[in-house]
């Protein structure tokens, strides 16, 4: 009685670990032996427990990025930066690095906008915007606005 109890209650963990839901404006990667075997759709899957995982769940919607640096001894900059997942089979590989990424491509881009001083400083924001688009767009990722602060 107790080993039927028992097949019974470990059939249904196993069958509740293999249902997994995927919210609206969201997609799943699904991986096996880690490798990437395809993107979950919002909506109800079936997965094989203990061979296949979810590796990252990846939000469609827009995201926002609170910078705050200091450039030089005086200078800071603070803002935000919006972007968002365009291809999320190509966003999959660098998703945990894309704060870095922006990051560190916002500070290139302002080091190199320092070099042109005289340059009008009211469309800075749109200039990174395109510059980061740049590094992004191949990786399946956009920066939909810029909204940087020079202190």
């Amino acid at each position: 009685m107790t080993t039927a109890l028992l097949v019974l209650i470990t059939c249904l963990a196993l069958l509740a670990s293999a249902v997994k839901p995927v919210p609206v404006g969201q997609v799943h990667s699904l991986h096996r032996g880690g490798k990437l075997l395809r993107l979950l759709q919002p909506g109800t899957h079936l997965v094989l427990p203990g061979l296949e995982r979810i590796g990252h769940r990846i939000d469609l919607n827009g995201q926002v990025m609170h910078f705050r640096e200091a450039l030089a001894p005086t200078r800071d900059i603070h803002g935000k930066v919006y972007w968002q997942v365009l291809e999320p089979e190509r966003a999959d590989a660098v998703i945990d690095q894309v704060e870095q990424l922006i990051r560190t491509g916002t500070l290139d881009a302002l080091q190199a906008e320092a070099a042109g001083a005289d340059e009008d400083r009211r469309h800075l924001g749109s200039r990174l915007k395109l510059r980061l688009n740049a590094a992004l767009r191949e990786r399946g990722m956009l920066v939909t606005r810029v909204d940087l602060d020079l202190a």
